[in-house]
């Protein structure tokens, strides 16, 4: 059977990284800080151009909760033009109601705005009052696939959640499983929930290059990058489930 595995890219190289590595596709993220937020055109347009394999950016105009209003709904129809125009494979996007079920008129808009790519939506759906009923929303909308630790903090506490949402799912709609995603667990992961689909952030921290320090500014510069490594062994752990 084949699977996917998508990583986080929060800056450029890791983009490079990520395809040398055997990943096969990029979620592409500026603030790490914040959950991942949209990043530039100009990161957008070169990611483009370093990558061949699927880039995916995250649209989502600010950190924070996913109720958003007309100006921000604004900026996200814009941006998805913009990744549609930029030659991207698909967008990431998440909108829920103030009552927790998904914003299905808004959801279903920008699927239509994003037209032939394709549309994941992010890990919102962990926020949702009522998973069954919300999963059911989200395929109406024509999104592809659900990026979910199974209404946990870490997929590995929601495998029995993640599990029925599989079957419910079906051919459907893919869940892919994200949150805490790594080499030692994803094994266990797949056969426990019957998931294909794997989101992880192979993340490490990039010191910076600075030669000079001000002693006054008591600041931490390193960056967030992807561990080559832990990719190719994400991917080795899944070549041996899927075999």
């Amino acid at each position: 059977m084949k699977y996917e595995l998508e990583v986080i890219a929060f800056d450029i190289d890791s983009c490079r990284l990520a395809q040398e590595a055997g990943a096969d596709r990029i979620e592409l993220c500026a603030n790490p800080m914040e959950g991942g937020t949209t990043p530039s055109l100009g990161m957008i347009k070169e990611a483009r151009s370093q990558a061949s394999i699927q880039l995916f950016p995250i649209i989502r105009p600010r950190g924070g909760d996913f109720l958003y209003n007309d100006q921000e709904f604004n900026i996200m129809c814009n941006d998805i033009e913009a990744c549609v125009e930029l030659g991207c494979d698909g967008v990431v996007i998440g909108l829920l109601n103030e009552n927790g079920y998904i914003d299905s008129n808004r959801v279903q808009k920008l699927v239509e705005i994003a037209g032939p790519i394709e549309v994941t939506f992010h890990r919102a759906f962990d926020r949702v009052k009522d998973p069954i009923v919300s999963l059911e929303e989200i395929i109406a909308t024509g999104c592809k696939r659900i990026l979910t630790s199974g209404l946990s903090q870490q997929s590995i506490d929601g495998m029995a959640q993640l599990k029925s949402m599989v079957q419910q799912a079906g051919n459907r709609i893919t869940i892919m499983v994200g949150s805490g995603v790594t080499s030692h667990n994803i094994h266990q992961i797949a056969a426990e929930t019957g998931a294909h689909a794997f989101h992880s952030s192979a993340r490490t921290r990039h010191a910076s290059k600075m030669t000079y320090h001000s002693e006054t500014m008591k600041e931490d510069l390193s960056t967030y990058t992807i561990n080559p490594e832990e990719v190719r062994n994400l991917k080795k752990a899944l070549d041996q489930h899927f075999q």
